[in-house]
C-alpha cells in the first residue's frame, strides 16, 4: 500500500531537530501518499488525467489530515507548475490580485502556476468569480481544498470548471502504516504496548496531522517501559470528534439517524444521536427532528408517535440535561421501532400538487352555503345531503370541484394502525360508488 508520508531517502542529511514530524517525512512523489488510491491510482481520476497529460483545475473534498494540500504539492511537481499556496480565511482581493499578476507574468516565461486554495470554500461569490477568467485563458490551474459540501458551498461557475475529487479520512490501517513510517524516521518504536498503540491511532480519529502531532508527544516522553491503555489515556486527552453544527457532519449525522430511524433500527439510531450529542449538538435540535421522523415516516402508521416526541421534547424542557436527554433516547427507540407509514406524507404532497393544476377551480355549488337570497336563487347549497341524515352517515356526495377528475390521494398501507385505515377507505369507496357518488 503506498504511504501518505515518505522517509529521508539514503544518503540525505537529517532533518532539523526542530522542524515538525509532518514536515520531515511529508511524501516526494504521489505514490507515497496514503489511503487514496481511490483517487491516486492508475485507473483513478488524478492518475488518469496525469498519464494523459490533461490535468484539471480540481477541489479537494475532505476532512481534515488526509492529505489535500500535499496532494496539491506534488500535483504541481508531477505537472512542472509553479506551486502557489493561499488561504481564504487570511486572503483578500488585493493578495489574489497579487497572485493572478504573478502568474500572468510566470505564463510569458512559459510556465504554469498551480494555485492552491486552502479553505476555498470561506471566499465569497465575487471572489470565486475572480478565478474564473485565470482559470479560463489556462494562467492558473486552481486547486481547491475544502473540509464542506462544495454543492453548497462553492459557485456554480467554479464547479463547471473544476473536478471535484472526494478525499476519504485515513482508516485505522492506513494511519498504522503512517505510525510506521514515524518511527523509521525517528529511529525508534512508540514506547506503547499493542491495545495503547491501537488506542493512539484510533485517537487521531482518521487525521493523519493529528496522529504524527500525537506521536511526537508521546516519543519526547522519557519512560523506563512501554505505556498501556490506562497509562497512554492518563497522559493524552481524546480528541474532540470533528462535528461542525453547521456545516457537513452536522447534516450527515441528522440524515443517518433519521434513516436508522426510518429503517427500523434502534441501536444505530441510538448509536447517531449519541453522537450528535457528543458532539454537542443542541437537544431541542433533535427534539424538533424526532417529531418530524414521526410525522413524515411514521404517520398514523402509530398515531401515538408524535404525541410521545412532544411528551418527550416537554420532559426534556422540565428536566433540562443530561436527565432530559434520557427521554429523547427513548423516543428514538420507540420510533425506530414503530410501525412506518409515509402514505399520509405522500397524500398531502399530492394534495398540493393537485391545488396548484386546479387552485382556481370552486367548489362544488351543493356543498356552498347560501347566507344571501341572491346565492339561493344561484343554486347554491341546492342538493346537498346531510350526512348525519344518511343511512351509515354517509352521503356519497362530491365534494371535489364539479371539473376535476377525483383522484386518490391517500393509499394507507398494511401496517399499524393504518390497516385500519385502509379498510374504512375501501369501505368508504365501496358506498360512494353504490350511491353514486
Amino acid at each position: 500500500m503506498p504511504d501518505l508520508f515518505d522517509a529521508p531517502g539514503a544518503g540525505e542529511a537529517a532533518p532539523p531537530a526542530h522542524r515538525p514530524l509532518a514536515d520531515r517525512i511529508r511524501p516526494q512523489h504521489l505514490s507515497e501518499v496514503i489511503g487514496q488510491e481511490h483517487v491516486l491510482g492508475p485507473e483513478a481520476p488524478l492518475g488518469a488525467m496525469l498519464a494523459a497529460g490533461s490535468l484539471s483545475s480540481l477541489i479537494l473534498w475532505g476532512p481534515p489530515g488526509v492529505g489535500k494540500t500535499t496532494i496539491a504539492r506534488l500535483l504541481a511537481s508531477e505537472t512542472d507548475r509553479a506551486f502557489v499556496q493561499i488561504s481564504a480565511i487570511f486572503s483578500g482581493v488585493p493578495e489574489l490580485r497579487k497572485v493572478f499578476e504573478a502568474a500572468k507574468l510566470r505564463a510569458t516565461q512559459g510556465r504554469g502556476t498551480l494555485l492552491f486554495v486552502d479553505e476555498i470554500h470561506r471566499f465569497n461569490k465575487a471572489q470565486q468569480d475572480s478565478f474564473l477568467p485565470y482559470m479560463e485563458d489556462g494562467t492558473i490551474l486552481l486547486v481547491g481544498a475544502t473540509t464542506e459540501n462544495p454543492s453548497f458551498e462553492l459557485n456554480a461557475a467554479v464547479l463547471s470548471r473544476a473536478q471535484v475529487v472526494i478525499l476519504e479520512r485515513l482508516t485505522l490501517a492506513s494511519l498504522e502504516r503512517l505510525a510506521q513510517r514515524a518511527e523509521k524516521a525517528l529511529g525508534r518504536a512508540l514506547p506503547l504496548k499493542a491495545p495503547a498503540r491501537e488506542a493512539l491511532l484510533e485517537m487521531a480519529d482518521g487525521d493523519g496531522r493529528a496522529l504524527l502531532n500525537l506521536i511526537e508527544q508521546v516519543t519526547a516522553w522519557k519512560l523506563a517501559q512501554p505505556l498501556d491503555v490506562a497509562g497512554l489515556s492518563s497522559r493524552l486527552m481524546r480528541r474532540a470528534a470533528k462535528y461542525d453544527k453547521s456545516g457537513d457532519e452536522h447534516y450527515n449525522l441528522i440524515s443517518a439517524l433519521h434513516k436508522s430511524v426510518r429503517g427500523s433500527d434502534p441501536d444505530a439510531a441510538l448509536y447517531w444521536y449519541a453522537r450528535m450529542l457528543e458532539g454537542g449538538e443542541d437537544p431541542r435540535y433533535l427534539a424538533r427532528r424526532l417529531i418530524r421522523m414521526a410525522v413524515e415516516d411514521i404517520g398514523l402508521a402509530d398515531p401515538q408517535a408524535q404525541s410521545h416526541a412532544l411528551h418527550a421534547w416537554e420532559t426534556y424542557e422540565r428536566l433540562g440535561s443530561p436527565e432530559g436527554e434520557l427521554a429523547l433516547a427513548q423516543t428514538v427507540i420507540y420510533l425506530a421501532l414503530a410501525p412506518k407509514s409515509n402514505a399520509g406524507y405522500v397524500a398531502y404532497k399530492a394534495a398540493r400538487e393537485a391545488a396548484r393544476k386546479t387552485g382556481s377551480e370552486p367548489p362544488p355549488r351543493h356543498i356552498l352555503n347560501a347566507p344571501t337570497r341572491l346565492m339561493e336563487e344561484q343554486g347554491f347549497g341546492a342538493g346537498y345531503h346531510y350526512d348525519h341524515d344518511a343511512e351509515d352517515g354517509f352521503s356519497g356526495q362530491n365534494y371535489f370541484p364539479e371539473t376535476m377528475k377525483r383522484p386518490v390521494l391517500y393509499a394507507p398501507v398494511e401496517r399499524g394502525f393504518e390497516r385500519e385505515l385502509k379498510k374504512r377507505v375501501e369501505w368508504f369507496a365501496k358506498l360512494r360508488e353504490k350511491r353514486g357518488g
